[in-house]
């Protein structure tokens, strides 16, 4: 866990990473996040079919799934004791560039790439965001996030 407890830290911590514990993916949260989305298309859902059909062997992961797991990974992975409170202020970037397999462990990595003043105690952070699935090189998220702190 980095901590970052003052405007001046976060400004220190630019051009460093730091990342998460991997999780495992399996098909309970495949299953959970397609009822909550009400997207059950068969490559996520039906194991038989994806075992048949898919390209994959099985079935994979709902990409926003995935993309859902960072605020998990950014809160076990960074802490701001000091700060008012902080906002998701969006995604420049995020590309889907692999599939996450059903039963596959996967973790976060953030790297914060600029951290610049936008108001006398705020901070808007771009982290670069790579999630990747243990033992396989290629990441299959990329994505720049930014977060506004309040200090």
């Amino acid at each position: 866990m980095v901590t970052l407890d003052s405007p001046e830290a976060i400004r220190a911590f630019v051009g460093q990473c730091t990342t998460s514990n991997s999780l495992l993916v399996d098909q309970k949260m495949i299953d959970a996040f397609a009822d909550l989305t009400n997207d059950h298309q068969w490559l996520h859902v039906d194991v038989d079919r994806a075992a048949k059909e898919s390209p994959y062997g099985g079935t994979i992961a709902h990409g926003l799934l995935t993309l859902s797991l960072l605020p998990a990974w950014y809160t076990q992975c960074l802490k701001f004791p000091n700060r008012r409170h902080a906002v998701n202020y969006g995604f420049d970037k995020v590309r889907f560039i692999g599939p996450v397999k059903s039963g596959s462990m996967v973790s976060g990595k953030f790297t914060l790439v600029k951290a610049e003043d936008v108001r006398p105690d705020d901070i808007r952070c771009t982290w670069e965001v790579e999630v990747r699935v243990d033992g396989v090189e290629r990441p299959v998220l990329v994505a720049q996030w930014l977060i506004q702190v309040t200090h």
